[in-house]
């Protein structure tokens, strides 16, 4: 991460969007932390995993200049959880960044194992994130600024697809045909072609929609805005 951050300034990259959909819950947030420190300022806190019983709290700050300080998006849903949801929430708090999506699964929090004489195991929450504001994450979790719905299940069809795919055929509409220079000395015309194929597929069994991801669109509608106004 830290060799794309350093091409970001001479490729002019000036707004990125972070996914953190489909984030399981998870006691490392100390990995949390180091991404956080790549965007958020020095010397300030990230987040703190408070524990009420033991009054014991374990403070995470930033020890290092931001590698990148433009426009920050961030993919969030039901599935984002543990770290992930103390990231999204210092990114917020920090970066200014905005939250797309649907509100976090409220689960940051650090679990202890316990093991039982059955066998089982039993794990118990011993401590709770807490953002600077000194807002914890438990049980409510991290609120879109821009809600957009999704289903989980297309979510991880795509997700899934995009192995191979990549992102792009989610997102961006295909190229409509046009007639050109090429098209009139090969005496042809893309457009009519284009229509009487349209024709043809409306006589057969509708189709299944093409998947596409609502969520990564609306996060690029607003770079691109942002950008379009920016420049006027």
């Amino acid at each position: 991460m830290d060799k794309k951050l350093g091409e970001f300034s001479a490729k002019k990259v000036e707004a990125l969007i972070i996914d953190l959909r489909d984030s399981p819950p998870t006691n490392d947030f100390a990995t949390a932390a180091e991404f956080a420190k790549r965007f958020c300022p020095k010397g300030k806190p990230l987040f703190t995993l408070r524990k009420p019983a033991a009054r014991q709290d374990r403070v995470f700050s930033s020890d290092r200049e931001p590698a990148f300080q433009g426009l920050v998006m961030v993919l969030a849903d039901g599935d984002t959880a543990g770290g992930a949801e103390t990231l999204a929430g210092a990114l917020r708090f920090y970066d200014k960044a905005l939250i797309i999506g649907q509100p976090t699964a409220g689960r940051a929090v650090e679990y202890s194992d316990l093991q039982l004489p059955s066998g089982k195991m039993l794990r118990v929450a011993v401590a709770e994130a807490v953002l600077p504001e000194g807002r914890p994450l438990f049980p409510d979790g991290v609120k879109p600024d821009l809600p957009v719905e999704m289903s989980m299940a297309d979510k991880r069809q795509i997700f899934q697809l995009s192995v191979q795919k990549g992102m792009g055929p989610f997102v961006y509409e295909t190229e409509r045909p046009h007639l050109n220079e090429a098209a009139l000395l090969a005496g042809t015309n893309p457009e009519l072609d284009a229509a009487e194929a349209a024709q043809e597929r409306r006589r057969r069994p509708p189709e299944k929609p093409a998947a596409h991801d609502p969520v990564l669109q609306r996060a690029l509608d607003v770079v691109t805005s942002l950008e379009i106004y920016q420049k006027r």
